[in-house]
């Protein structure tokens, strides 16, 4: 049974096979042509965390597929009310075919893991963001070709979005140049477990030095709300702007996984610009993950 929790829980060849056929996927979309792969599978969702993309693209998804998606809150089921995580995976994985989870704690996805009978999908925890990569290698893919040997410039917080662009690095092989104010560093495990991947600054002009990649991510959070004001004035340098851009290649691309805050972490002109790829970044969520539910099913 596979599940996909971390980027590093699947090859580097099976990584690439998914975001291939993901862009078939939406080619067959596009087209009209109707898939049933799925149909009688059922996915749960289960969710702690406010959610757009996520929740949109996983339920879309499966219908699509021919499948059903189960919208599970902490506030509808007895996990809210202080049932054990064990007991929750137990009984939930006896009943559905996967588990989708956008959860705070990757302690308890992988509970999950070990206590469910079924796939388990981490579909955001506060280490790491998995099925953002996904689609956000099929967007380069879809505009650039191979991002093997590039350069990407990742700016702002060291968060789950910035640990697992670390792995991504790894996986897909190319260059992470990593811009944070200091103090807002990536978790050491991650700087020490894929050092040669990587490059840290403190510097956000100097890590988009002909970058062919600008990513961010929001400065502060679910969850950091009361660290709004410190956050601002800490991150004022990274904002990344048509000046910070003019720093990376002249051909570099933008994304940014979403929510964005124009004028904090990316100014308009930037994210609403030529060299954004955000929105084409957003939908492929949907035919990324209907690739990885393939994968995990099919």
């Amino acid at each position: 049974m596979k599940h996909f929790i971390n980027l590093d829980d699947l090859s580097t060849q099976d990584l690439n096979g998914i975001i291939d056929t993901a862009i078939d996927l939406k080619k067959q979309h596009k087209a009209g042509e109707i898939n049933q792969t799925l149909k009688n599978k059922t996915l749960a969702m289960i969710f702690d965390k406010s959610s757009t993309r996520t929740r949109v693209s996983f339920e879309t998804g499966m219908t699509q597929l021919g499948g059903h998606a189960l919208f599970l809150s902490d506030r509808d089921i007895q996990l809210g009310r202080g049932e054990p995580i064990k007991d929750t995976a137990i009984v939930i994985s006896s009943m559905v075919d996967a588990i989708m989870m956008r959860v705070s704690s990757h302690e308890d996805i992988n509970t999950f893991v070990k206590n469910g009978s079924v796939p388990i999908i981490n579909a955001l925890s506060d280490e790491s963001h998995p099925c953002q990569l996904l689609a956000d290698m099929m967007t380069y893919k879809e505009h650039k070709g191979s991002i093997q040997g590039k350069t990407v410039a990742w700016i702002g917080d060291g968060n789950n979005m910035c640990h697992t662009y670390i792995q991504a690095a790894k996986a897909f092989k190319f260059k992470l140049n990593i811009a944070t104010p200091k103090g807002y560093e990536p978790d050491q495990v991650f700087i020490d477990n894929y050092a040669d991947h990587i490059s840290l600054f403190n510097d956000a002009k100097k890590a988009c030095d002909n970058a062919d990649l600008v990513v961010t991510d929001v400065w502060t959070s679910m969850g950091q709300e009361s660290e709004q004001k410190k956050r601002e004035l800490a991150f004022k340098e990274f904002q990344v702007d048509q000046n910070l851009m003019k720093n990376a290649d002249t051909d570099a691309s933008f994304m940014h996984c979403l929510p964005a805050h124009r004028g904090e972490e990316v100014s308009a002109e930037v994210i609403d610009g030529k060299q954004s790829l955000v929105w084409d970044e957003a939908e492929n969520r949907l035919h990324a993950q209907k690739s990885l539910l393939l994968y995990l099913l099919g």
